[in-house]
C-alpha cells in the first residue's frame, strides 16, 4: 500500500472539511427565515412552514426551481443523514418520516449535525473500507466502492451549497422579497 493510498480516506475528508469551514459554513451564518423560505421565481419547489416538502418521482421536465428550505433539506437528509444512517449506523434518516426544519436556524442545526454525522463515518473508514462496494442502500450503485460514494457525497455538498450561496446573493439584492 502507498502513502498516497494509506491516506486516501484522509484526504477525502479534508477536502470536504476544507470546503466547510471556509466556503459554505461561513457562507450560511446569518441566513433569515424569509431567505430560507424566499421563492425567486413562480412555482419553486420549497419545504413549507407546516413542514411539508414539494417533490415528485420522477421529477418533472425541467426540474423545478428550488429555495433555499428545499436546497438544505435535500442536502441534511438526502445527502447526510441518510447516507450516515445506511453506511455509518448513524441516527435512522428518510425523506418521508424526517421532521424537517420550519425555521433557518434549525435547519442550520440539522445541517452541523447531519454533517457531523457523515464526516465521523468517513473519518473512520481505511483503505480496504474505500474499496469495499456501498451495497443495497445505494440501489442500483450498489456494485461501486466507497469511494465512489464519498466523492459523489464530496461533489454534492460543493455543488448545492454553491447554489445556496448564489440563491443568498440574488435574495440580497432581489427588490421583490415578498415571494
Amino acid at each position: 500500500m502507498s502513502t498516497t493510498t494509506a491516506h486516501l480516506a484522509t484526504q477525502l475528508a479534508d477536502q470536504l472539511e476544507w470546503h466547510w469551514r471556509n466556503q459554505l459554513r461561513p457562507r450560511l451564518d446569518g441566513l433569515t427565515d424569509d431567505e430560507y423560505f424566499w421563492e425567486p421565481v413562480p412555482d419553486c419547489w420549497t419545504l413549507h412552514p407546516d413542514g411539508a416538502i414539494d417533490f415528485a418521482y420522477p421529477a418533472p421536465q425541467p426540474e423545478p426551481v428550488t429555495t433555499i428550505a428545499w436546497r438544505l433539506a435535500h442536502v441534511i437528509v438526502g445527502v447526510f443523514a441518510v447516507r450516515a444512517h445506511s453506511h455509518f449506523g448513524g441516527p435512522p434518516a428518510d425523506y418521508e418520516t424526517w421532521n424537517y426544519a420550519t425555521d433557518a436556524a434549525t435547519a442550520l442545526r440539522q445541517l452541523d449535525s447531519a454533517y457531523a454525522d457523515w464526516m465521523s463515518g468517513v473519518r473512520q473508514l481505511g483503505t480496504e473500507d474505500l474499496a469495499k462496494p456501498i451495497g443495497p442502500a445505494e440501489g442500483p450503485w450498489a456494485d461501486r466502492p466507497m469511494l465512489d460514494l464519498v466523492l459523489h457525497i464530496n461533489r454534492e455538498v460543493i455543488h448545492h451549497g454553491a447554489e445556496i450561496a448564489l440563491l443568498r446573493d440574488l435574495y440580497i439584492r432581489n427588490d421583490n422579497k415578498e415571494n
